[in-house]
């Protein structure tokens, strides 16, 4: 007989203890074979979406996980937790002697699979109207980089404040904001067919602008005073912890109301957040917390979220296809991030570690085919079989990405 949670609170209780139980014993696996636990994580999550459909009957509540409203609220307060606690990691001076490397970085890593995506697109897709626009899908997809990826990788190995952590942390936030200007172009040219105006990207660029002066100009001046007011003379217990989340929850509805993405918030508030106007046992204190309900209950959610998106439908149509994308993708990914970094004299292994963190594309591009999805973009296929799958075979080529990553920095980092 079905198993019925009593209440919606009890439903996504059903599913957090699943799930729970699935990336615990999956991640233990794998670190003893001495890989990163995210590996585990996002596996759990690839065998929990082959299973699920044979229990469908006994577990109802399972039956359309990938799509439930509440279950993607928690996964997306993992990655809340997530980018909060790489910004405690990361100090503002250390982002900001980062940032001139990690530019070219971003862009190189950019740049070049756009290229590739564009020119497979118009090389793979067959004459139409939308053959431009699903070019540009292909290309902006495989330019994407999973920023909670990178940084969760960097966290298993220990890597997150090396040199190369911090550029890769610095490349991959600049890289979201450089996507959100290429998600414009994209969403506007399946509309309309045209490339936005130059007004309309220079009003996207101006809300970023806007969103981090503001809240650099808080961090920098605000928040050191509020910390002396609140922490001096506040009865209440764990106010730090408290004032935290408030300073990161009013920067991530900044972010998002300004048309960006809320990790954006959570960064530069952990960012902020300084060991100097805590004192080091106070600020190591909230850290551990943080880092506990990441890495113990959320994070793990939100990776597992990754692999229950693994759609296999395309792959009896154009396994060839599949392949290419995962190659070219790699490839793009690999040689625009070794170019620069190589450049910049960084280590053989760094240029690795580099090129293989900035290549995880995770829940970044699943969530652009979504939206492409929706917008119709596919619809004009004509009966070719390749537009037919292509959903599919993006999100296999992203879900594939991610998992490649942390076997081989598995490899390099031994």
């Amino acid at each position: 007989s079905a198993i019925k949670p009593t209440s919606p609170l009890m439903e996504i209780l059903h599913i957090l203890l699943i799930i729970l139980i699935a990336t615990r014993l999956f991640g233990e696996i794998v670190k003893r074979f001495q890989f990163p636990v995210i590996l585990g994580e996002i596996i759990a999550g690839v065998v929990l979406g082959l299973i699920i459909p044979f229990f469908s009957p006994q577990l109802p509540f399972l039956s359309d996980l990938a799509n439930d409203e509440v279950f993607r609220a928690v996964t997306d307060l993992g990655v809340f937790f997530l980018m909060l606690y790489a910004g405690l990691e990361l100090h503002p001076d250390d982002f900001r002697k980062s940032s001139g490397t990690a530019l070219w970085i971003a862009i190189g890593g950019m740049v070049i699979p756009l290229a590739f995506g564009l020119i497979t697109g118009i090389w793979l897709f067959p004459d139409s109207e939308s053959k431009p626009a699903l070019a540009l899908f292909l290309g902006t997809v495989l330019a994407i980089t999973a920023v909670p990826v990178a940084i969760r990788l960097l966290m298993d190995l220990g890597k997150l404040n090396s040199r190369a952590g911090k550029t890769i942390v610095s490349a991959a936030v600049i890289d979201d904001v450089i996507s959100l200007l290429l998600l414009a172009v994209l969403t506007s040219f399946i509309e309309t067919q045209t490339m936005p105006g130059i007004s309309d990207l220079l009003w996207i660029l101006g809300k970023i602008v806007l969103f981090f002066g503001l809240t650099i100009a808080v961090g920098i001046y605000a928040l050191p005073v509020v910390n002396e007011l609140v922490f001096k003379n506040a009865l209440v217990d764990e106010i730090e912890i408290g004032f935290l989340l408030i300073v990161a929850m009013a920067f991530a509805w900044l972010a998002e109301y300004l048309g960006m993405h809320f990790i954006m918030g959570a960064f530069i508030a952990g960012l902020f957040f300084m060991q100097r106007n805590l004192g080091e046992e106070v600020f190591k204190k909230v850290k551990a917390k943080i880092e506990g309900i990441t890495a113990g209950f959320l994070a793990p959610v939100f990776f597992a979220s990754i692999g229950l998106n693994m759609d296999l439908s395309a792959i009896p149509h154009i396994p060839g296809v599949i392949l290419l994308l995962i190659g070219i993708a790699i490839a793009g990914k690999f040689i625009g991030t070794m170019i620069p970094a190589r450049w910049l004299g960084f280590s053989r292994e760094d240029i690795l570690t580099i090129g293989f963190s900035m290549n995880a594309r995770g829940v970044v591009s699943i969530i652009i085919a979504d939206v492409a999805l929706k917008a119709g973009l596919f619809n004009q296929s004509g009966g070719d079989v390749i537009i037919d799958s292509l959903f599919s075979a993006v999100v296999i080529m992203a879900i594939t990405t991610t998992i490649i990553t942390p076997i081989a920095l598995r490899f390099i980092l031994k």
